[in-house]
C-alpha cells in the first residue's frame, strides 16, 4: 500500500483514509482498510482530486461485492466537501475494467452487468449482508453479556439505556457492541433509550424460551463469516508478495511445484 502525502496534502490523505475506514466488505463485515484491500490513496495537490486503488483476495471475487465496495469508496470519499472528483480503480480483477468504468461513470450495477442480473439492483444483496452483519455483531454481544453474569431474562428485557451502563471486559465484544448499536439505530430497530436493546432483524423481541435456538442460528452465521474472513486473508497473502526491491508495488505470485524460490513460490512478471 502507498500513500501520497507530500506537503499540504498529508491531512487530506488522512481524511480520505478515515472515509475508507467506513467502507465495509459486505460478505466479511470488516472495513476494507482492516482487511488491507486498499492499495493506494492519492490526492492531487493542485486540484484536490482523489484517486483510490484497491485489490481483492482473488481474481474472481464476486462482482456484486466488488462493485459495492468500489461504489462505497466513491460515495464515502465524495462526502468530503473539498473533493471535486474521486476516481476508483479495482486492480487485478476479472471484471475490473467494467466495474471501474461503471462506478466512475455513475452507472448502476444492473446497467453494467445487465446480461447477468436480470434487471435487479444490488439493494437486496446489500440488505441480505447487513442482516448477517447485524446477527454476527449481536451474537458477540449476547455471549459477552452472559459471561457478565446477566441472566437471559435480564438480557431479553434490557433497554438501550441499561445496555449503555454495562462495561464489557472483552475488547472484541466492546468493538462489536458499538457496531451493533450503530446498525440497530440505522435500521430503525430502536430509536430511543427506552427501546429494547436486543431484537431480531424483523424487529421481534427475543425470548428466554427461544434464546438457545436463536444463539445457535446466530453462531452459524458468525462462524461462516469468520471462516470467510480467514480464507480471504489467507488468499490475499498467498496471491501477493510485497516486493522489497520495487517499492509500492504488489507482485502477484503463483504456487509452482519444485520452484526454486523460497516457499515454493514464483513471482509472475
Amino acid at each position: 500500500m502507498t500513500i501520497d502525502s507530500m506537503g499540504s496534502t498529508a491531512s487530506m490523505v488522512a481524511e480520505v483514509w478515515q472515509c475508507l475506514d467506513c467502507v465495509i466488505d459486505p460478505e466479511l463485515d470488516e472495513s476494507i482498510t482492516t482487511m488491507g484491500f486498499v492499495e493506494k490513496v492519492k490526492v492531487d495537490a493542485d486540484t484536490h482530486c482523489v484517486d483510490v486503488e484497491f485489490r481483492l483476495p482473488t481474481y474472481w471475487c464476486s462482482p456484486n461485492f466488488a462493485f459495492l465496495m468500489a461504489l462505497d469508496i466513491r460515495t464515502e470519499v465524495q462526502r468530503l466537501d473539498w473533493v471535486p472528483r474521486v476516481m476508483v480503480k479495482l486492480n487485478d480483477h476479472c471484471f475490473g475494467k467494467r466495474i471501474n468504468d461503471g462506478v466512475n461513470g455513475d452507472r448502476d450495477f444492473n446497467q453494467v452487468f445487465s446480461e447477468y442480473c436480470d434487471g435487479q439492483d444490488l439493494s437486496s444483496v446489500r440488505l441480505k449482508f447487513l442482516e448477517k452483519a447485524f446477527v454476527r455483531r449481536q451474537e458477540t454481544v449476547l455471549l459477552a453479556l452472559e459471561k457478565h453474569s446477566l441472566s437471559r431474562s435480564d438480557i431479553v428485557t434490557m433497554t438501550l439505556e441499561t445496555l449503555e451502563l454495562v462495561e464489557l471486559q472483552d475488547g472484541e465484544a466492546q468493538r462489536q457492541l458499538k457496531r451493533y448499536c450503530t446498525l440497530l439505530l440505522a435500521q430503525n430497530l430502536a430509536d430511543n433509550k427506552a427501546d429494547l436493546a436486543f431484537v431480531t432483524w424483523a424487529g421481534e423481541a427475543l425470548s428466554v424460551e427461544g434464546f438457545n435456538d436463536y444463539l445457535s442460528k446466530s453462531r452459524a452465521v458468525r462462524i461462516n463469516m469468520e471462516f470467510n474472513n480467514a480464507l480471504c486473508r489467507g488468499l490475499k497473502e498467498s496471491r501477493y508478495a510485497e516486493a522489497k526491491i520495487c517499492s509500492n508495488k504488489a507482485v502477484p505470485i503463483l504456487f509452482v511445484p519444485n520452484a526454486t524460490t523460497a516457499g515454493g513460490r514464483k513471482a509472475l512478471n
